[in-house]
């Protein structure tokens, strides 16, 4: 559904040809929701061609590769669950995409999004500026919103940013929070920030009590704001999932990791990782942060050697 998803925000801003690939098993199915998608060309007003295929030869040559394949989340299953099961999915899905498309940037999606990066990245052979994850736009738009329904005001009013990992240990900034330009603490008071945060936190787990899976609209609206930046050379400023060495002291020369942090993203994928102060408690959160991130890694190389 995320990568359904996808297609219909990528149609919808014209970004380019899409071409929707599945298992072998369901491709009737993602054959018939992309015939159904591409005829909504003259209602919607977008002159792109949509494909759905099994095959990764229909890929050939593409400019941006979305990667969203894996287990999805049930209720009770933290995003960390899926990691046995999601590697091997994306180490195969790297594989080829870097087979098919080597030169293109890749964006993964997937569960535990921070060890997924690191997986594409290893199995792809990518240069790190053409791997990166998303899920800081996706924790932007959920916190933007939560906050846009407490004040009820327009969300386009709103910044915010997260850094960190995807999950319960992101790092929320309140202090750099702002409506119009108007810090958030001006607006409200630091219980209700307290609570906002701790929503957006647990926003993805919110969704999969609620409909037994994991959400897909909002996922799928963040990742084509990077394929947009990417593919418009917008040279946008976003929180994605990048890789850091000595930026926010995150690793050491040879030795990085891929954590949320703000990028600088344009024709050339991740072209800069934007760094920002940081006070005493936020930065105790980021390195804790950045912990669990090298522990979902550590698994992934213990697991699979291979990716070490």
């Amino acid at each position: 559904m995320v990568g359904s998803m996808c297609a219909l925000w990528a149609a919808r801003k014209e970004l380019g040809n899409i071409v929707v690939l599945d298992i072998p098993e369901v491709e009737n199915t993602v054959k018939g929701r992309m015939l159904d998608l591409v005829q909504c060309r003259s209602t919607e007003r977008f002159d792109v061609d949509i494909t759905g295929t099994a095959d990764y030869a229909d890929t050939e040559n593409s400019d941006v590769v979305v990667v969203t394949a894996g287990l999805p989340r049930k209720p009770g299953m933290s995003r960390d669950d899926l990691i046995q099961t999601n590697v091997k999915i994306v180490k195969y899905v790297a594989e080829k995409v870097a087979e098919h498309s080597p030169v293109c940037k890749m964006i993964v999606v997937s569960n535990p999004l921070d060890a997924m990066v690191y997986t594409a990245w290893k199995a792809s052979g990518f240069p790190t500026n053409r791997i990166m994850g998303q899920a800081g736009c996706l924790d932007v738009a959920r916190f933007q919103t939560f906050v846009a329904q407490e004040l009820n005001c327009s969300v386009e009013d709103i910044q915010g940013l997260m850094l960190g990992g995807h999950g319960d240990s992101m790092v929320p900034l309140p202090r750099y929070t702002a409506v119009h330009g108007v810090p958030i603490n001006q607006l409200l008071s630091e219980r209700t920030i307290n609570g906002l945060v701790e929503r957006a936190r647990g926003g993805g787990g919110e969704i999969v009590k609620l409909m037994g899976t994991s959400a897909y609209y909002a996922p799928a609206s963040g990742t084509i704001q990077m394929v947009e930046a990417i593919v418009r050379n917008k040279r946008r400023i976003l929180p994605c999932a990048a890789y850091c060495e000595h930026q926010f002291g995150v690793g050491k020369p040879g030795e990085g990791y891929f954590v949320g942090v703000p990028c600088m993203i344009g024709k050339n994928g991740m072209e800069k990782v934007v760094e920002i102060e940081l006070n005493e408690e936020e930065g105790a959160m980021f390195a804790k942060s950045v912990e669990h991130v090298k522990n979902l890694v550590n698994i992934v190389r213990q697991t699979f050697p291979e990716l070490a």
